[in-house]
C-alpha cells in the first residue's frame, strides 16, 4: 500500500475507541496495520479514555467537557489523530469546538485539534491519498454506511474505493444502506422498541443482499447488527471494514464465536 500523497512519516495518535478496546481489539490492530503500511508513525496515547459521546448526547456537559479536555491533552502534540470510528470521529471533530466556544483558554485549542481529528478510511483515502491496500478476502460482502460517518464526515465512497482494491472479493450493495441500523449510542437504551424495529429492516436488507459478510467502519452499528442477525438466526458474518482491509479477517466473526 503507497501513499500519493504525504511522502514524509507523520506522527498519528490512534483513538482507539472505548468499544474496540472493550470488545474488539482486532480492529486497533487491524488500524495500525494499515496506517503503518501507508507510512505512518503510530502510538496509542495511554491517557486516552471515551471521547464523550455519551454524556453529550445524555446533556451532561460539564462531564463531556473534562473528557474533551483529557483527550485534547493526550493527542495534542500529533500530526493527526484517527480512529476507526466515524462516530467517535464526529465527536472529536465536530463538537468538540462547541464545548469550547467562546473559552479564552480552550477555544483554539480544540479548534487546532479538530482540525487534525479524521476517521481512518478518510485519513487513508483522502489525506494519504491510498488506492489500494494489497489485501485478499474471497468472498462476497456488503457494506452499511453508519449514520455519523456519512452524514457528518461525507464518509461513502472512500470504503468502497479500498475494497475494490481486495482481491476476490466482490460488494453486493444492499437496499438502504445509508439508513440508520437503530444502534444510535444512547437511542437504542431510550427507545428500544423504535431500535428494534429499525435494526430489524436493516437485517431484513442484508439477507435481501445475499453477501456472506456485512462490513461498516463503527463497531457500535457492527454489534448491533450482528445480535440482530444471530437471533434471527441469519447467517452473516459481521466484520469492520479495517479487518477486511488489513487482511486480519480470518478469526471469530463481530458477535459470534465461529470465523
Amino acid at each position: 500500500m503507497k501513499s500519493e500523497r504525504v511522502e514524509e512519516s507523520r506522527r498519528v495518535g490512534l483513538f482507539v475507541t472505548c468499544l474496540v478496546d472493550l470488545f474488539r481489539p482486532t480492529v486497533g490492530f487491524a488500524s495500525v496495520k494499515l496506517l503503518e503500511n501507508a507510512g505512518c508513525q503510530v502510538d496509542v496515547p495511554m491517557a486516552q479514555t471515551c471521547c464523550g459521546q455519551p454524556a453529550y448526547n445524555s446533556g451532561d456537559r460539564a462531564d463531556a467537557i473534562a473528557i474533551a479536555r483529557n483527550t485534547i491533552e493526550a493527542f495534542e502534540d500529533y500530526d493527526y489523530v484517527v480512529t476507526p470510528s466515524g462516530s467517535c470521529a464526529g465527536m472529536l471533530k465536530k463538537h468538540y469546538p462547541s464545548l469550547f466556544k467562546g473559552d479564552p483558554r480552550w477555544e483554539a485549542r480544540a479548534e487546532a485539534f479538530a482540525a487534525k481529528v479524521h476517521e481512518l478510511v478518510s485519513f487513508l483515502v483522502d489525506v494519504l491519498g491510498v488506492r489500494s491496500v494489497g489485501a485478499a478476502h474471497a468472498g462476497t460482502v456488503t457494506y452499511h454506511d453508519s449514520c455519523s460517518g456519512l452524514r457528518e464526515l461525507g464518509i461513502r465512497e472512500q470504503p468502497r474505493n479500498l475494497l475494490a482494491s481486495v482481491s476476490g472479493l466482490e460488494l453486493k450493495e444492499m437496499r438502504d444502506s445509508d439508513v440508520c441500523c437503530g444502534f444510535g449510542g444512547t437511542f437504542c437504551v431510550k427507545y428500544p422498541e423504535i431500535s428494534n424495529r429499525i435494526v430489524e429492516e436493516k437485517t431484513a436488507n442484508i439477507r435481501a443482499a445475499g453477501a456472506e459478510t456485512l462490513l461498516a467502519g463503527d463497531l457500535g452499528c457492527l454489534m448491533n447488527m450482528a445480535g440482530k442477525l444471530e437471533r434471527q438466526g441469519i447467517d452473516v458474518k459481521v466484520r469492520h471494514v479495517a479487518e477486511v482491509l488489513a487482511g486480519m479477517d480470518d478469526g471469530p466473526a463481530i458477535g459470534r464465536g465461529k470465523g
